[in-house]
């Protein structure tokens, strides 16, 4: 593993970059400035260029469809151009996100998703939209499907594995630390399925933190009492492999990176670890998410802030 890069500088006012959806992609920072001003040529550019990346691409358009007024411009692109497969990938996942928003019917985004999948059959991403819409409004088996559609289409898309991961571990809330629960076995399966270099190898991680969550909301638990959620000895085996494979492998090309290195160095200070947590937190740098850092119920500004000022100053 390379060397970390130098400690981080200390921020006088909130961190610019902390939960920004782009993570460290400088490219879509770049498109997304001028595609938020209505200048789409770029995001036509980026998009051509990401090709069939499939996570990256995934990544890029849920990014730029999160953007205010992401409906309209891409809907401008699409009348400009009415064949371009990526214009309609981006306005259907725009309008999901205004459907999530409470700004349009998921019905109507989900046609639009299914119009986006039919142009370019092999393309995970208005699958991944589909998901995402159904987490929200759709059955059990309905969003099984679209993580379906979106695994036979990219077996190893990170994003869906997420989603289904943290869908998985709200069922059966009332079983508490079940080391046997469902979610544990699937992130297993789906790691152990993956190539050796795959980001998947966090997965189980993810699982922990998202079941955590679950019996945070359900028994009132703590940030602080997270410690018997992670002192098992699955949890242990799960984290020491976890951190191991960052350690060979550390997959900075992966899009969506610092997703798992959140969520590994969260689970490092609930294992009661923080100087391991601090060689994580120096390369997630100010590119901090959300989740975890709102679990149970967090300012996640605050949470991130305090563990990484925490775990710095034990390195």
């Amino acid at each position: 593993m390379s060397p970390p890069p130098p400690p981080l500088p200390r921020a006088r006012k909130r961190d610019a970059q902390l939960f920004d959806s782009a993570l460290c992609d400088t490219e879509l920072v770049d498109v997304r400035s001028q595609f938020t001003q209505g200048r789409w040529s770029k995001a036509r550019a980026l998009l051509v260029a990401t090709a069939d990346d499939w996570d990256r691409r995934g990544h890029r358009v849920v990014a730029l469809a999160e953007t205010p007024a992401a409906t309209a411009w891409s809907r401008e692109w699409l009348l400009a151009e009415p064949d371009s497969v990526d214009a309609a990938t981006l306005l259907a996942c725009a309008t999901v996100f205004g459907a999530l928003r409470g700004k349009g019917a998921p019905e109507a985004a989900e046609a639009a998703c299914r119009r986006a999948a039919a142009l370019l059959p092999a393309d995970p991403t208005p699958w991944l939209g589909l998901l995402l819409l159904s987490r929200a409004f759709g059955s059990e088996e309905e969003f099984s499907r679209h993580f379906d559609q979106v695994r036979a289409r990219h077996r190893e898309h990170h994003h869906a594995h997420h989603l289904m991961v943290a869908k998985l571990a709200e069922r059966a809330p009332a079983a508490g630390h079940d080391p046997l629960h469902e979610v544990y076995d699937f992130a297993a399966w789906a790691a152990e399925e993956s190539p050796a270099d795959s980001p998947l190898a966090v997965l189980p991680v993810i699982a922990h933190a998202e079941r955590y969550r679950v019996l945070a909301a359900t028994h009132g638990h703590t940030f602080e009492s997270a410690g018997e959620h992670w002192s098992g000895r699955r949890a242990r085996q799960v984290l020491r492999s976890a951190f191991d494979w960052w350690l060979e492998w550390e997959r900075e090309d992966h899009p969506r990176n610092r997703v798992d290195l959140n969520f590994l160095a969260h689970a490092k200070l609930c294992e009661g670890r923080p100087a391991e947590a601090a060689a994580l937190f120096h390369r997630i740098g100010r590119h901090a998410t959300r989740a975890p850092w709102s679990y149970p119920d967090l300012d996640p500004h605050k949470a991130f802030l305090a563990a990484r000022n925490a775990a710095l100053g034990s390195a």
